[in-house]
């Protein structure tokens, strides 16, 4: 079973809606399962919990059947996702194309001048699906 990963921010945005709708689509798509991340940041004192996060995505959808829904604790979003990749073992993160430079600097810290998707796939073995 193929598993998606799609980390939102909460309460989710306009554009955390477009891409948990893609997210979605591409989970029924490809029959798997869906991951929904949501990071609370220790130096701004988020407290955004696993209900919060359910409550608000099925406010906006109701079309997943196989969905599980994580809020974890980091000091850099990027890392945290990451982390969670590996944990969950995804097949497919998806995610905004704001949030592609933020990965961008974040993987320069580490590796210098990143290809995310080839860093994504060479490091954690899953696919980018970036939405517009």
């Amino acid at each position: 079973m193929s598993r998606v990963l799609v980390p939102v921010r909460y309460p989710l945005s306009a554009h955390s809606k477009r891409t948990l709708a893609s997210a979605i689509d591409l989970a029924d798509e490809r029959d798997a399962d869906l991951t929904v991340l949501h990071v609370n940041l220790y130096h701004r004192g988020d407290d955004v919990t696993r209900r919060d996060l359910k409550r608000g995505v099925e406010r906006v959808s109701d079309r997943f059947a196989r969905v599980r829904f994580v809020v974890r604790e980091g000091f850099l979003v990027e890392e945290t996702i990451l982390e969670e990749i590996v944990a969950t073992d995804a097949d497919v993160v998806v995610i905004g194309r704001k949030q592609v430079g933020r990965w961008r600097r974040a993987i320069r810290r580490i590796i210098g001048d990143p290809d995310i998707e080839a860093f994504l796939d060479e490091k954690v073995d899953c696919e980018l699906v970036t939405v517009g």
